[in-house]
């Protein structure tokens, strides 16, 4: 190790402490522990590994390597199996013959991670360990990617690209401007990937008008899709690729329900957008654009603020109290994360009132009955305590949609 350069790197996450211009809660330390990794500028160094042979030898193993795997995990790799490396070949599931076409590191490590029954799966057994191996892993996916960018610019006839030519024209010296490398749009998370989604987004809106609903689904735990494919002793936090899958598919299912089911009447358009939570569950915010458009009268039928009647309902009403109970915050738990400055962001709790109106925000201040008036309420645990909640805490839900997804489903109707 002394013959190795020293390390003396150190990320500090502190939540207090937002850049300026920044959104507030981007830089909050997560609730969860994590595993990342940060790569750091664009020019980036190969992220080899360097063996210490036992002839005083140092030997670079390339991340492509086919040893690499073995050497970087051998927890995971005791028996020194090959890895990833890039002379792999497609086989023919029909014949069972090598094809001309070679497999990524996407397809490769797709395949390592796939559960497959009958077969042992050790690796999704190992916990931060495969989250590690798992972001590792990735990197490597995304540095292929981008190698193949780097070198195919040709192809990509990135001279094209106007504003390369503008940086010449202005500068004179092309000395100066540098090797400008292009990432298309089919890159994701790219400058023209994201330019390309907000433009399309805002030609919905000058073509369609604003949306009719705002919608935002997020990943429920608790569904038994995922707790049934956990090994013993595993809990959601072990397994963050089960999360992923199963609400990709819940998240279609949805778009289905709602656009194909028509259960909001027949939809013109749709977008969405997929995040991931400092808790470590995906979520989904979703605009949709409906042909015949809900009016004022029709709201209370679509949406609702108000804790069900456990009687009748004893599914929604579970539903709704597990899920779609805001806080409690302010004076019943003033560290909750929504408190700023001493006062709730999300302005909870809201007001009573006896009938739907609209409000000076674009959406509107949805009915909410006090007990008086055949209002409910319901007693849950907040820092070990028994507190009662009424409506004023619940946030709007659809009642279909929360019952047949059975997750936090706020849904939002749009006015202006």
């Amino acid at each position: 190790m002394d013959r190795m350069p020293s390390d003396n790197h150190k990320i500090v996450i502190r939540p207090d402490k937002v850049p300026v211009g920044e959104h507030s809660r981007r830089f909050n330390a997560p609730t969860i522990d994590d595993v990342a990794i940060v790569i750091v500028g664009q020019d980036f160094q190969k992220r080899d590994i360097v063996l210490h042979r036992r002839t005083n030898e140092l030997t670079r193993v390339s991340e492509t390597h086919r040893c690499y795997d073995a050497l970087q995990y051998p927890i995971l790799f005791w028996e020194g199996e090959d890895g990833y490396h890039f002379n792999i070949k497609m086989i023919n599931p029909a014949t069972g013959a090598e094809t001309n076409k070679k497999v990524s590191a996407m397809n490769y490590y797709s395949y390592r991670l796939m559960i497959r029954e009958n077969e042992e799966s050790h690796i999704l057994k190992c916990r931060r360990l495969f989250h590690q191996f798992v972001v590792d892993m990735y990197a490597k996916i995304e540095t292929e990617r981008l190698n193949y960018i780097k070198f195919n610019q040709t192809k990509l006839r990135s001279e094209e690209y106007i504003h390369l030519r503008d940086a010449v024209n202005n500068d004179g010296n092309v000395n100066d401007v540098g090797r400008m490398i292009i990432l298309p749009a089919t890159y994701s998370g790219s400058p023209r990937h994201m330019h390309e989604y907000a433009q399309d987004a805002m030609a919905y809106v000058r073509a369609y008008g604003r949306p009719d609903l705002f919608i935002t689904f997020t990943c429920n735990p608790q569904w038994t899709e995922i707790k049934d494919h956990f090994f013993p002793g595993q809990s959601p936090i072990d397994r963050h690729d089960l999360t992923a899958r199963i609400f990709k598919q819940k998240l279609k299912s949805l778009m289905d329900f709602i656009v194909k089911h028509r259960v909001f009447g027949e939809v013109r358009c749709y977008m969405y957008s997929v995040e991931w939570q400092k808790r470590g569950l995906p979520h989904a915010h979703i605009l949709i654009w409906l042909v015949d458009k809900i009016t004022p009268d029709q709201i209370d039928s679509v949406i609702s603020t108000e804790i069900p009647d456990q009687m009748i309902d004893p599914d929604l009403f579970e539903v709704v109290t597990k899920n779609m109970i805001h806080g409690p915050c302010g004076a019943l738990n003033l560290n909750s994360p929504c408190m700023i400055d001493g006062k709730c962001s999300k302005r909870y709790p809201r007001a009573l009132i006896s009938d739907t109106v609209t409000g000076d925000d674009g959406y509107p201040a949805y009915l909410r009955r006090s007990t008086d008036v055949n209002g409910k309420s319901t007693i849950i645990k907040v820092r070990n305590q028994n507190v009662e909640v009424d409506n004023r805490w619940i946030v709007s839900y659809c009642p279909l949609l929360s019952k047949t997804f059975k997750a936090h489903i706020n849904v939002e109707y749009c006015f202006l």
